[in-house]
């Protein structure tokens, strides 16, 4: 009998190891499986993004389709916006950006706590901005710590795509390539050399 007191006592402590150790495996794919919806879940370009990312002062311009690629090179997808910002500078600071202005830069002077004022001809493209986000770690542009952002000031945006661009004898780099709203219809490209955005005319078409 009291052999078989302990071969039942011995079965029910089997079982409860089992159960124990059924429930806890459980639970840990439940938070693997919850932490991998989480990750899969996109993140929605809507202004509400662009308000935590660059303040109230931005806005998207809905006729402009986000672009994703690697800008800077380092492996990691960065992500570019067309938006109307009312006051870029005055958000700067307390969201982590830079305002840049590389055209008036490449013309020679691109101060943008100057450059900022200067109004286009057509007023539909005042405050009109390219807003960039260098992407960091798995999540990328999507991070709540990005490498670095920037708002792009002073680019009379037509049309945009992102293309392979020669940056020197022997690399290539993702550039933003910009069809202007100029009357000489201008095609420009907006490109990292590794420090800044740099701003190079390329002439009248996109071909």
């Amino acid at each position: 009998m009291r052999d078989y007191i302990e071969f039942m006592w011995s079965r029910i402590a089997s079982s409860l190891l089992v159960f124990s150790l059924g429930a806890a495996y459980c639970a840990s794919f439940a938070a693997a499986q919850k932490n991998t919806l989480a990750a899969a879940t996109p993140v929605p370009v809507d202004n509400k993004f662009v308000h935590e990312q660059f303040g109230d002062s931005c806005s998207l311009e809905p006729n402009f389709a986000p672009m994703v690629a690697d800008l800077n090179s380092d492996g990691v997808d960065d992500i570019v916006l067309v938006a109307r910002c009312k006051n870029a500078l005055i958000d700067q600071g307390e969201n982590n950006y830079k305002v840049i202005d590389p055209m008036d830069s490449f013309f020679g002077y691109g101060n943008p706590a100057i450059t900022t004022s200067f109004a286009p001809d057509d007023p539909k493209f005042r405050g009109i901005s390219l807003l960039v986000i260098h992407g960091s770690g798995p999540e990328a542009w999507r991070s709540a710590t990005p490498l670095s952002k920037f708002v792009i000031i002073n680019m009379p945006v037509k049309t945009l795509s992102v293309k392979r661009m020669k940056i020197s004898r022997k690399k290539l780099a993702n550039a933003i390539y910009v069809e202007e709203a100029t009357g000489d219809q201008m095609t420009s490209a907006v490109f990292w050399d590794g420090k800044k955005y740099r701003y190079q005319p390329l002439g009248s078409s996109m071909e």
